[in-house]
């Protein structure tokens, strides 16, 4: 895995660790055989100081793309690559331990419309051609919960004006977060980067997408009493 050179923001300084307890042989039998060959192409800034955009047309043969921020274990991720074959998927990752658990679930299911990046998503962004992508999902996201550190969350101009950029017009934006407060910074932020909030009354919000898989952090959310919300967006 090569580290993130972003110039805005040194990658382990901004994300925190960026590893958890060892990996299993397993797993790093994962990283070593299967990520190259998983890239969504040349990202980072020593195989692409140019920041040359990617071709996802040659990557996935014509699909459309939807890309995942942050997936976590893979368990969204994967479970979507299987409902739309159609459907060609990035899923952007920094913490190595999630990275290795998305390739063992790969492994078990030969799913072949997917590529991985592990690290930092603004690098990401920098070479995602404009208006490529047709759907983003931002689910569970880090809430920063200390104030000084809201300007870390995803939902801040930082983020969203790449996202919106990378997104075609009519592109949905899902976020799911058990957070008020990340709620509220959404509601705020993400329609004055240019997306309409598609919830027209309270349970619009309350009520899991109809091709949800409940993951890892949501059934810990619920088992600590936290309320999911499912926020859907569309890029004017």
């Amino acid at each position: 895995m090569s580290e993130a050179k972003h110039p805005h923001a040194p990658w382990r300084n901004f994300y925190g660790r960026i590893r958890g307890k060892t990996l299993r042989p397993s797993q790093e039998a994962y990283l070593d055989e299967d990520l190259d060959r998983l890239s969504p192409g040349p990202v980072g800034w020593q195989e692409n100081p140019d920041r040359r955009p990617l071709d996802l047309s040659a990557r996935f043969g014509g699909r459309p793309v939807w890309l995942e921020v942050g997936f976590g274990g893979g368990e969204h991720l994967v479970h979507q690559t299987g409902l739309h074959p159609e459907i060609g998927f990035i899923g952007c990752e920094p913490f190595v331990n999630g990275v290795a658990m998305l390739l063992g679930k790969l492994r078990e299911t030969g799913r072949d419309n997917i590529a991985v990046h592990p690290g930092d998503v603004r690098d990401l962004f920098d070479v995602l051609p404009p208006e490529s992508l047709d759907r983003a999902f931002v689910l569970y996201p880090d809430p920063w919960p200390k104030k000084k550190h809201h300007r870390r969350r995803f939902v801040t101009p930082e983020y969203l004006g790449p996202l919106r950029r990378a997104l075609r017009p009519g592109a949905l934006l899902r976020i799911a977060t058990d957070i008020p407060d990340y709620v509220r910074q959404s509601l705020e932020e993400v329609p004055r980067a240019g997306f309409d909030w598609l919830a027209e009354r309270p349970a619009d919000w309350r009520t899991p997408w109809d091709d949800w898989l409940s993951t890892r952090y949501e059934q810990k959310a619920l088992r600590e009493g936290r309320t999911p919300h499912y926020l859907t967006f569309r890029r004017r």
